[in-house]
């Protein structure tokens, strides 16, 4: 199976946000494969993941070097990626530097879709939650300038709305 008819087995099962997964569904539908991948300017698919230690009551966000703001780890599928799944937790994993992160069982957390700079004009984010092992410690990478842990009810001091729905929905789900 190809990342293509992945994505749309995914969305197709995903029950949440019924309008804007149709959206996702038309966007794949209108540009096939090619909009999963950076280059398609209509938009693509990126997945993310949003470290979670449940166990102590806290997220793990990013700094994030372009835009300067608390965020989930995450960004674009890569052709190695054969599941949305997949890029977000490598994407989870190179972001936040810990091994070992298993992904909250149930599929995409959220979806959101937002605007973007540049040549193209909009990310159509899967948002998946990961779970880090008690005791995981986190490295930054080149993407990032910081990365902190901060517990549930801090989250909406720092971080835009897209990423307090992510971690509500999140906790909803543990």
């Amino acid at each position: 199976m190809s990342l293509y008819d992945d994505a749309v087995l995914v969305l197709k099962g995903y029950e949440g946000q019924p309008e804007l997964r149709q959206a996702y569904l038309d966007h794949l539908s209108a540009h096939g494969e090619a909009g999963l991948w950076k280059p398609c300017t209509a938009g693509h698919l990126t997945a993310s993941a949003l470290v979670i230690d449940p166990a102590r009551g806290r997220v793990l966000l990013t700094l994030h070097k372009k835009l300067q703001m608390w965020l989930q780890m995450g960004g674009h599928c890569e052709p190695g990626d054969r599941t949305l799944a997949a890029a977000a937790l490598r994407e989870g994993t190179e972001e936040s530097g810990i091994p070992g992160l298993t992904l909250l069982a149930g599929g995409p957390v959220r979806l959101d879709r937002h605007p973007i700079p540049g040549p193209c004009t909009q990310h159509l984010d899967v948002q998946y939650a990961a779970l880090a092992a008690p005791g995981a410690t986190e490295a930054i990478s080149d993407e990032s300038l910081d990365l902190r842990w901060f517990p549930y009810d801090e989250v909406a001091d720092v971080a835009d709305t897209s990423v307090v729905r992510l971690v509500e929905a999140t906790r909803a789900r543990l």
